[in-house]
């Protein structure tokens, strides 16, 4: 900017010194060109900053990732001691929260034998004397029990100025191997001669007499014979893994130098044949001379190959199981149905965010709770509980479904619910939990309640469709043949057994056949409309006249059907004459015309040998159309004597116009 100014000037001043218009433009393309070149290198600079803030965010994330999942522990420490972060796998190994060991320091959960190990390394790290270290010392698990563990870490300094800002460590369970290590110890200072019956090689390492003898033992676990490795002191070295000399050599050294107080490491070794056999080797130098140079020492291999592929198909499995613990985590994180988990003892172990939203219960709350804190469900018929403890699988039973089960929460709020709960069973068939599956089947089952209203119920009226008639009118007739089976097998002695009696209302009811006069007038003269109001009409008026018991139906069209409870023909009769009435006596009106209609009954008992559906049905049919014979408007009831072969002769009972 500074250079097109400068340029922008000078072309002033070239201006007045009259040099011409060339030169004019020659400083402006100047100061033109040097100002897009400095936005051009403004911009990359830019761009370079944000390129290289975003690998940093990912190699933060990775970093971040690799801590969180990282099956050794892992910890970020302050230069006081302080813990700022660690990751689970410490947490776990020591038995605490991540929170709760986050607020404690290195030095309080050391083992007081080994805290000097601490201080020292933190006292050359910051002299700048170390950048990284590595050793091996006591923790104090939450319950004060000893573990010990491993220490591979470095320092993390500041770029500028090289002061050391924190530690980051990596602790390694080592107490298995450390206990393991203490038995062979003492196995090897009491018990020389049982370390080689147990197929434990024993080497021995005298300066006097020249080099190393092995033991048979030994050699055969390399594949040679007795006395071949004998003599060199240093071919044993030659024999280890290229990776794992370092770490050898490296263990000599601090052994042979004091450090430690026995030598041992774990490498590879090259069996004869070629093949790599995995050796835990441990020694001590018994003896050294008056300037502390070695003179002897003992020591003892051990075969540990089977081992370490244990641990190795260990690692595998465990990676193997967290992934798809993971993968079952999500999955039941992301599917949009409930799941709640309980164990032996019924408490919650598992709630995922649509059960949390259905219950209105947190898992925070939930877990370690009884399922009946969280999960109360009630039939939703009977409104009485359903159970999903062990004793509702049966123990070894499969999955149980209820479609019908209602979910009560804690405020008194319900919805409707299908559940499928499932127990948990280990290798030996003992019940160690439920899993309970469950869906909100609210404005499924209200669908399914208005499709069943719909399919039993006639759409214009209101009343029971033709179809759910027949299945009721059906019902009644088996029973009344029933009641009639039960009369003629219950007299005894020619005595009548009175709860069969066919004189009372439950051996009998009656049938009508309701078929309206005048509607097709109606239907003429104001169209459908006027006639299906007017439908409508005439089922409010019969369901007006009749009991909260009896059934009214719309067979189709003008046609109507009923079923009395009450079983007398008397009474039949008057329930009768009491619709017509109603239907006589309505006032409809449509596009300012009055309409006047009436109704023909056929009436028809429904009794033990009434016949059929369908010839009662015929008989009412028959009688209404008797009805209409007579004059319309009245009542016709069939003849009880006729058979359902024979001929109906309706009889007019009463008539009205």
């Amino acid at each position: 900017m500074v250079v097109g100014l400068v340029a922008a000037l000078a072309s002033i001043l070239l201006s007045r010194l009259e040099l011409g218009a060339e030169a004019l433009k020659l400083c402006l393309q100047i100061a033109v060109a040097m100002i897009a070149a400095s936005l051009f290198l403004t911009a990359l600079f830019v761009r370079q900053i944000v390129a290289d803030r975003r690998q940093i965010g990912e190699s933060e994330q990775r970093f971040r990732r690799a801590m969180e999942d990282s099956a050794i522990g892992v910890a970020i420490v302050g230069l006081d001691g302080r813990i700022l972060q660690t990751n689970p796998a410490f947490a776990t190994m020591l038995g605490y929260s991540r929170e709760e060991i986050e607020a404690l320091t290195f030095f309080q959960i050391t083992h007081p034998d080994d805290l000097q190990i601490g201080r020292d390394t933190m006292i050359n790290l910051k002299a700048g004397k170390i950048d990284a270290f590595h050793f091996e010392k006591r923790y104090l698990r939450k319950d004060g029990t000893p573990v010990w563990a491993q220490l591979a870490g470095s320092v993390i300094r500041d770029e500028d100025s090289g002061r050391p800002l924190y530690l980051v460590s990596q602790i390694e369970d080592i107490d298995a191997r450390k206990q393991s290590e203490a038995r062979i110890a003492e196995a090897e200072t009491r018990w020389n001669f049982a370390l080689a019956s147990a197929g434990q090689g024993v080497w021995d390492l005298d300066m006097r007499k020249g080099g190393t003898t092995y033991s048979g033992t030994w050699v055969k676990m390399l594949g040679y014979a007795d006395g071949e490795l004998d003599g060199d002191p240093d071919r044993w070295l030659t024999m280890i893994h290229p990776d794992d000399r370092e770490l050898v050599a490296e263990a000599d050294r601090a052994h042979l130098a004091g450090e430690t107080p026995f030598f041992e490491a774990e490498f590879r070794m090259r069996h004869k044949d070629g093949h790599w056999v995995w050796i835990l080797d441990r020694g001590k130098a018994i003896e050294r001379d008056a300037v502390g140079r070695l003179i002897r020492a003992i020591g003892s291999l051990t075969d540990i190959t089977q081992r370490k592929e244990a641990e190795a198909r260990l690692i595998v499995s465990a990676a193997m199981l967290a992934d798809e613990k993971e993968r079952l985590r999500v999955t039941l994180q992301s599917i949009g149905d409930a799941v709640i988990c309980t164990d032996a003892a019924n408490r919650v172990t598992f709630m995922n965010p649509v059960a949390e939203k259905l219950t209105g219960v947190t898992s925070g709350e939930a877990l370690g709770k009884t399922l009946g804190h969280v999960y109360w469900t009630v039939d939703e018929e009977t409104g009485q509980r359903i159970g999903v403890a062990r004793a509702s699988t049966g123990g070894t039973g499969p999955a149980e479904q209820n479609s019908r089960a209602v979910l009560v929460r804690r405020d008194d709020t319900r919805c409707s619910i299908r559940q499928v709960v499932s127990p948990i069973m280990n290798e030996r068939a003992e019940f160690c939990g439920l899993v309970i599956v469950f869906q909100d089947f609210t404005d499924a089952r209200a669908l399914q309640r208005q499709l069943a209203y719909a399919a039993a119920h006639d759409a214009l009226t209101g009343l029971a469709n033709r179809s759910s008639f027949i299945r009721t009118m059906e019902e009644l007739v088996n029973r009344s043949g029933k009641a009639g089976v039960a009369d003629t097998t219950g007299s005894v002695g020619g005595t009548t057994n009175s709860a069969f009696d066919t004189t009372g209302s439950i051996g009998e009811h009656q049938f009508m056949f309701v078929d309206l006069d005048h509607f097709k007038l109606v239907n003429d003269t104001g169209g459908h409309a006027a006639g299906d109001a007017l439908l409508k009409r005439v089922a409010e008026a019969i369901r007006g006249v009749l009991g909260p018991e009896d059934i009214v139906a719309r067979l189709g069209g003008d046609e109507f059907a009923v079923i009395l409870k009450s079983g007398s023909a008397a009474s039949g009769m008057i329930a009768a004459r009491s619709i017509i009435d109603a239907i006589r006596g309505l006032n409809f009106t449509w596009d300012g015309r009055d309409h006047s209609i009436g109704a023909s009954i056929g009436l028809a008992p429904i009794r033990a040998g009434c016949g059929e559906v369908d010839e009662i049905i015929a008989r009412a049919d028959a009688a209404c159309y008797a009805a209409k014979a007579a004059g319309r408007g009245c009542v016709s009831t069939a003849d009880e004597d006729i058979k359902a072969d024979e001929t109906v002769s309706p009889k007019p009972l009463a008539a009205a116009s």
